[in-house]
């Protein structure tokens, strides 16, 4: 009888807890490299994790790098095997805290929140505050943001033959929905 009364609170606590925290595994990542005038440099991938802590506004998101697809497999290929190094470094992390974020006051309207934390590439790591609109959408909390990575704080890089076509400020887009 003690065992079961054990397993059931063990199993309440865990679900509460669950609650704290909502996730995606299909968040999308796009990037731009571009440089007018040349061929677009464009990649997303859309099996992104991310992880939001509700209650502390502590947010974790991992995107493996071969999950970029590009039009061009070319480009997939330089991109992975001298740009990334994705087979040395396979994965970019951010692990953050949303300032100011309370659960209850996000509606269906987007609002812009400051995201403060560190963003790690090609085994570097750089502190990073970007801005994000979150809101309330139909399947979960939607979380938007547009900004731009410098490939020379990550020691990406680009090969002078390609130099003048692809630019060093990426421009990068996340969008997550939560559950």
């Amino acid at each position: 009888m003690k065992t079961k009364i054990i397993m059931a609170l063990l199993l309440i606590s865990s679900l509460s807890f669950a609650q704290d925290k909502l996730i995606t595994k299909t968040g999308t990542i796009t990037f731009e490299a571009s440089v007018p005038s040349f061929e677009e440099v464009k990649a997303k991938n859309s099996g992104v994790s991310c992880v939001l802590n509700t209650k502390t506004g502590e947010i974790a998101s991992l995107a493996l790098l071969k999950g970029f697809r590009f039009k061009v497999a070319l480009m997939e290929e330089h991109f992975n095997e001298n740009y990334v190094e994705s087979d040395k470094f396979p994965k970019a992390t951010f692990k953050g805290k949303i300032e100011n974020f309370d659960l209850s006051k996000i509606t269906t309207t987007a609002n812009n929140y400051t995201i403060k934390g560190k963003l790690e590439l090609h085994g570097k790591s750089k502190d990073i505050a970007i801005t994000a609109k979150i809101k309330k959408g139909k399947d979960g909390i939607e979380i938007v943001s547009d900004f731009t990575v410098n490939t020379d704080d990550f020691d990406i890089e680009i090969p002078s033959v390609v130099n003048k076509k692809v630019t060093k400020k990426v421009n990068v887009r996340f969008e997550f929905v939560l559950k």
